[in-house]
């Protein structure tokens, strides 16, 4: 057995676990590792970023779209605290992440040196797992849990922290290898069964699909168990893409969150029985859209219930959401909507499509609808083959991801990305970088606000260097708008909301990235087209007609139904 530094064994742990990219920016406490990765010509690929927040945006987009963590790696001091933002985002939205921190040497630990701090209390309450690594010989066992940790459901981030002298010392064991693991049975057959005769006996049943249905595995069963029963779907903004193109016109009324103010809530009110699969308190507030605690639950997930005062689930079936679904297809009889609920849900549907289809635009701004609808039929046009339903759309906080979230179509799981638990500006660029690097060449799209864009644009940088092919969309209004509507509402004026005026064209060709900007609402179509063509990154910014934005919140259902 050869003798190995702790850093060797870091580098031999990641490629046993198929790391193929570690997204770093270096220093002086992980220089040890950052060096043994010249050591092996298999070893992961580095990509070195602009700040370690954007690092470990990337890792955890790769960790939402392949399903195995991703890993970023960071020094210590204020490199480890920069990454907190990022994990705390993927613990809080199921997105598996193995995050580890350079610390000073052991010795220097209780000491007031240079970037010396408790660096696993720091990372204790935003991940699953957060430890410091004491020994070379502990390095791969530390690795391996964390891994195996990150991505078991309620999946979320890691942290290691280990000193920069153990990474130096010679470790006497040999790098672990991944040990397999069962996945979970279905949920008990005695509840599934209950669950079909509620089911056969609902007048008006409704699914509601949460952050955990779009799992790969998951969405074949789920659109199986659709087609047979026919019943009525709604979404969380995280569910996006579960509902096939096929079913999408019947069954599915719309994502729901945020506000009460949407055709698939007023579903919801009109429903004897809600069965939510994947679904986590954190993307819509249960005491929004159960408010009166009358609805009877059915809870199908990989992890037992987050109860609070309005989520009380009458029964909870805990396993596979896979093979869960699959048995409960088997069990359920093939139902068809009633006639008494197909008139009710035809007006939810009507509602639907005209919400997203009338509006009136001014001359010099583009409407969000009016985007929406041009990049909508470039994606369904077959003339147009540079994007299509496999292309991610990364979304950013603020009022777009409201506009997206509520109107864009889309037919494939995670193709449409926000964040709805943390809500955190800056994710939309680097989770298209990870779509990028992920899927080779083929053009991704990202959206931002003008606000939101500048927490993580430096990156076009990183993104360049990588040959990465990404459209980048950025609405712009001078303002952090989604806060400025919501204090209109509340206090009649707006406060703190204020941003300056940015040539975003030129600031993308200052990168060396393709820089456009849309002057008029006519020539989006053109430009759209151009900039989506161009292969490498693209900048579009897009003066928005936002006028409208206030309406996304005021329209408030009344529980009632009278509104």
């Amino acid at each position: 057995m050869a003798k190995k530094t702790g850093a060797q064994l870091v580098i031999e742990t990641l490629i046993n676990y198929g790391v193929d990219h570690v997204f770093t920016v270096p220093g002086a406490k992980i220089d040890k590792i950052l060096d043994a990765f010249n050591d092996y010509d298999n070893a992961p690929k580095l990509v070195v970023t602009r700040h370690e927040q954007n690092a470990t945006f990337i890792a955890q987009g790769m960790g939402k779209l392949s399903e195995k963590p991703g890993v970023v790696l960071a020094t210590s001091g204020p490199g480890v605290s920069n990454l907190a933002t990022g994990l705390v985002t993927a613990t809080a939205e199921n997105d598996p992440v193995l995050a580890i921190g350079g610390q000073v040497n052991r010795k220097d630990e209780l000491k007031r040196t240079h970037q010396s701090m408790n660096n696993a209390a720091l990372m204790e309450p935003i991940t699953k797992y957060s430890v410091e690594v004491e020994s070379a010989n502990a390095v791969s066992e530390a690795i391996s849990n964390a891994m195996r940790i990150a991505n078991q459901s309620r999946k979320g981030a890691t942290f290691l922290s280990i000193p920069n002298d153990v990474q130096g010392d010679i470790a006497d064991v040999d790098p672990l290898t991944p040990v397999p693991h069962d996945t979970l049975g279905h949920a008990d057959t005695g509840k599934i069964a209950a669950l079909a005769e509620e089911i056969k006996n609902a007048k008006m049943p409704v699914i509601m699909l949460g952050m955990r249905a779009p799992e790969y595995r998951a969405v074949k069963e789920i659109r199986a168990f659709l087609e047979k029963t026919n019943i009525p779907v709604v979404q969380t903004f995280q569910a996006a893409g579960v509902i096939s193109r096929e079913l999408e016109p019947k069954l599915f009324f719309g994502r729901v969150g945020l506000f009460k103010n949407q055709p698939g809530d007023r579903l919801l009110d009109a429903s004897d029985l809600v069965i939510t699969i994947g679904f986590d308190p954190i993307e819509y507030d249960t005491e929004i859209w159960n408010a009166n605690r009358d609805k009877k639950i059915f809870h199908i997930d990989e992890t037992i219930a987050e109860i609070d005062n309005h989520y009380r689930p009458h029964s909870e079936l805990i396993g596979d959401i896979a093979r869960t679904v699959r048995k409960l297809a088997e069990l359920s009889e093939p139902r068809q909507i009633g006639a008494d609920a197909e008139k009710i849900i035809g007006l939810y549907k009507e509602e639907l499509n005209k919400q997203r289809t009338q509006y009136t635009e001014d001359s010099n701004l583009v409407h969000p609808l009016h985007f929406i609808d041009t990049l909508r039929g470039l994606l369904d046009d077959a003339n147009f083959p540079v994007v299509d339903d496999q292309t991610v759309m990364s979304v950013d906080i603020g009022s777009s991801y409201i506009w997206m979230a509520r109107n864009m179509k889309v037919y494939e799981p995670k193709k449409l990305l926000f964040t709805n638990g943390m809500q955190t500006l800056g994710v939309a660029f680097p989770w298209a970088m990870a779509a990028s690097i992920l899927n080779p060449g083929k053009k991704q799209i990202s959206i931002s606000g003008d606000g939101g864009f500048m927490f993580s644009s430096q990156e076009i940088d990183t993104a360049i260097r990588e040959g990465l092919n990404i459209t980048h969309f950025v609405w712009d209004d001078h303002a952090y708008n989604m806060v400025e509507f919501q204090e209109e509402m509340k206090y009649g004026r707006s406060t703190a909301i204020e941003l300056g005026k940015i040539d975003f064209a030129k600031y993308a060709e200052s990168f060396g990235a393709k820089g456009f900007t849309v002057e008029k609402p006519e020539q989006l179509d053109e430009i759209m087209k151009e900039a989506l063509s161009y292969k490498g990154v693209a900048v579009v910014h897009i003066p928005i007609d936002y006028r409208e934005n206030i309406d996304l919140a005021k329209k408030m259902i009344d529980p009632t139904g009278s509104n």
